[in-house]
């Protein structure tokens, strides 16, 4: 009877407690999501799951889960928070990313300037509910819809709130088809709903090379911190468009992004232990992501209404919806809205201009939060 007792004392029935249940609910619940939703599966399945690795009740003899230093999730974990995997990624963002809408179009850029709006209107609401200034900036980047960058900067400034950070910041990713109609249709009128723009001009391959070596300079010396961010996006992006490292670019834009997004989602998601994550700062982290998420959505767009005050050649102000960061997601988001309202509309093309430009400057952001705050 002793041997039976100490077995069951030592199983996650014994140890299971109610934050515990709760957090495995919400895993399954992401896992449901992503399967039968297809809310970007890539992400919310491996988090999904690691929410359910990391809430498996073990005894405190047990070296498991990722704050166990030595455990195997810990290891892993050291990625995450060390900032790590985040740069990798993006070396993975810039060999998969096309940046010929935003060349041809480079007022386009504009629009992903103002969707970092959201970013710093967070931060200083963030600061009134009582956070410190640091975790206000990092709480602001789930604004800008990018995970890895948001990650990144938690690792520096917040990382005792990385986890709720990373999984609000992921979770407002995955939900951009929920999320972004409404404000869109909402902010916007039938008649601006069917603007059609011309097709972007052709983009020259010289001109492909030329701008990740340009834009590169420019933005690392407006925003110096951000280095290991938007170097190796505009690396990963070079590889793509000088024709002379195919090689590169196809093992940065599938393998290697392959690997650290399943790697950066499952230590994420195992991070989300019950008695660590289910705070009240973390439900005001959660709060203040959708609050910022829609703040960005919204500034995008009418910043977009207001370029159309002034141009002669109208943009469809749909379109500024995709200057927040989740490429191509928000891109998406933007042609099927325009075609729920014309079939024969399609502004895929034209949203990934401030798609591009919003990974851009929400990446020039953190570097200035760190800038100041580091």
């Amino acid at each position: 009877m002793d041997t039976f007792m100490l077995f069951l004392q030592n199983t996650g029935f014994y140890n299971i407690s109610i934050k515990t249940a709760i957090m495995l609910v919400v895993g399954i619940i992401f896992i449901y999501l992503a399967i039968k939703k297809e809310y970007e599966p890539l992400l919310l399945l491996p988090i999904g799951f690691g929410i359910l690795i990391g809430n498996i009740p073990a005894p405190p003899s047990a070296v498991v889960g990722v704050y166990k230093t030595g455990s195997v999730m810990n290891i892993l974990y050291w990625g995450v928070k060390t900032g790590l995997y985040p740069p990798l990624i993006f070396l993975g963002i810039g060999a998969l990313t096309d940046f010929s809408t935003l060349i041809s179009n480079p007022k386009t850029i504009i629009l992903g300037g103002a969707a970092q709006i959201g970013v710093f209107a967070t931060f200083i609401t963030a600061i009134y509910l009582g956070f410190s200034q640091p975790a206000a900036a990092a709480i602001g980047l789930i604004g800008g819809a990018d995970g890895p960058t948001s990650i990144y900067i938690a690792t520096k400034l917040a990382p005792k709130l990385l986890g709720p950070i990373a999984i609000a910041a992921y979770s407002y990713m995955a939900l951009v088809p929920v999320i972004q109609p409404p404000i869109m249709k909402l902010l916007t009128t039938k008649k601006e709903r069917l603007i059609r723009m011309p097709p972007p001009r052709m983009v020259s391959k010289k001109e492909k090379i030329i701008f990740p070596i340009v834009a590169f300079l420019i933005s690392a010396f407006i925003a110096p911190a951000a280095l290991p961010l938007l170097g190796m996006l505009f690396l990963g992006n070079l590889f793509k468009e000088s024709g002379v490292t195919n090689r590169l670019a196809k093992t940065a834009g599938n393998s290697l992004i392959n690997i650290f997004t399943i790697l950066i989602g499952v230590c994420v998601g195992a991070s989300t232990q019950g008695d660590v994550f289910l705070t009240v700062q973390s439900m005001k982290i959660f709060v203040l992501g959708v609050v910022a998420f829609g703040v960005a959505t919204a500034s995008g767009v009418l910043f977009a209404k207001l370029m159309n005050l002034f141009l002669k050649q109208k943009i469809n102000p749909l379109i500024g919806a995709a200057g927040v960061s989740a490429v191509p997601d928000s891109a998406r988001v933007v042609e099927n809205v325009g075609k729920s309202e014309d079939p024969d509309n399609h502004l895929l093309m034209h949203a990934m201009g401030p798609n591009v430009a919003g990974v851009i400057g929400t990446a020039i952001a953190a570097g200035i939060f760190l800038s100041i705050m580091a």
